[in-house]
């Protein structure tokens, strides 16, 4: 479908018309940055500085991984078949919002877990329905070169906000914080309710750019149906389980070191998403050039890399390259995975709730690991955790390799 098409715009409208909704959808992925995880990476360093254990932090945040999870296929669902997807955006901000703001008030065990139910649960609903409102906006052809103006803008949002937690906790403290949080989920509302909801092909949303006559699998059911999408979910699931941990674990330990969460976190997760920037940029050139796999093989290989750099090295400085890492990996599989879901169950009708299945697999990797590495680093220390992480990522790269025609398949010819 063409970009036109999926907008409702005869061919000789105007640029800045059809301009007009990616321009609200990139301020949506900007202030989401913020607003669609709560606390998110700040979690785990604050909570560190409040007297709570690596054991501790990785339960709570294996219990919250599980609770998404569970819902997310469930989501996935929702979005396809619903034209409020809008309200699926605004609604988990507004929820996620308030739930941080309470762990910032009451840090004890049971608003933490509340805290983190709530984030969990509403908080998996934001990816499926942005995806779904990206593919109804600009249709098939030009989406993966949406989906990395998405990541763009997002890591953007992320680089600004780092900068504004760093600024607001040293000048101004936790109330900084605070303002800062209740902003950008304002922020990300606003851009939201601008998109015009009349722009949004909802049939293309879900998958139907074009009809391959027949009414593709529904629910959990659409994971099994396909073999690319499955050896995608099992490459998800192993790369995440290696990779989830690792930010948390340099800032967990650097952040006690330094006895400043807030702006350790900050700067250490900056260098991560300033990288992740020049993946976006870089990631539709490199799916032009060498085709989608390319960025798969990129991604995959950059994190036992970065394992084996975090697991040698005990200063400070070691962040940088550890983080450029995590930027260029993580950058680029964040941007391939939609790419390739949606060229895999093109014609289905169901890419939203595929998409949700994958992520699902996916949220099991990254779940399981925060305990397994909070165990590792409490019986042998934080080297241990990050060169056994790093590790496993080298077991995702074997069967993209063996089946990467299935999980990268090229773009459909229109």
């Amino acid at each position: 479908m063409s970009h036109d098409a999926a907008l409702h715009l005869p061919r000789n409208t105007g640029a800045a018309l059809v301009a007009t909704p990616l321009v609200a959808l990139a301020f949506v992925n900007f202030f989401l940055a913020d607003a669609r995880d709560g606390l998110g990476p700040f979690l785990d360093a604050f909570l560190a500085t409040q007297g709570w254990s690596p054991f501790s932090l990785g339960m709570i945040a294996t219990f919250g991984g599980v609770l998404g999870m569970a819902v997310t296929p469930l989501f996935g669902a929702l979005v396809d078949n619903s034209p409020y997807k809008r309200l699926l955006v605004i609604i988990p901000v507004t929820l996620v919002t308030a739930a941080a703001l309470w762990t910032l008030a009451m840090p004890n065990m049971a608003v933490v877990v509340g805290g983190q139910t709530v984030t969990a649960i509403v908080g998996a609903v934001i990816g499926p329905a942005l995806m779904g409102l990206t593919l109804g906006l600009v249709g098939e052809a030009a989406f993966p070169h949406q989906v990395s103006r998405n990541e763009f803008w997002n890591h953007a949002g992320n680089v600004a906000s780092l900068a504004g937690v760093y600024f607001a906790a040293t000048f101004y403290g936790l109330p900084g914080i605070v303002v800062l949080m209740v902003a950008t989920a304002i922020g990300a509302v606003a851009a939201t309710l601008a998109i015009d909801p009349k722009k949004i092909d909802h049939k293309v949303a879900r998958g139907l750019g074009h009809d391959e006559g027949e009414e593709g699998p529904s629910g959990y059911s659409v994971l099994a149906g396909s073999r690319g999408l499955i050896v995608l979910a099992v490459i998800m699931l192993v790369f995440h389980f290696g990779n989830a941990p690792i930010s948390r674990l340099v800032a967990q330990q650097f952040s006690v070191q330094l006895g400043t969460p807030f702006r350790t976190t900050a700067l250490i997760t900056g260098v991560a998403q300033l990288t992740m920037i020049g993946a976006a940029v870089a990631a539709p050139f490199l799916i032009r050039r060498f085709g989608l796999a390319s960025i798969f093989i990129i991604g995959l290989l950059a994190l036992p890399i970065r394992g084996a750099i975090a697991g040698s090295i005990d200063n400070f400085w070691m962040i940088y390259p550890v983080q450029v890492l995590d930027g260029l990996g993580a950058g680029l599989i964040g941007i391939a995975t939609p790419v390739a879901a949606e060229r895999i169950l093109s014609g289905t009708g169901r890419f939203n709730v595929g998409l949700a299945a994958v992520m699902t697999v996916q949220g099991i990797g990254a779940s399981t690991s925060n305990i397994v590495a909070g165990t590792l680093t409490e019986s042998y220390g934080f080297h241990a955790a990050y060169w056994a992480h790093g590790a496993v990522a080298l077991i995702a790269l074997i069967p993209f390799l063996l089946f990467r025609r299935d999980v990268a398949p090229p773009a459909r010819t229109r």
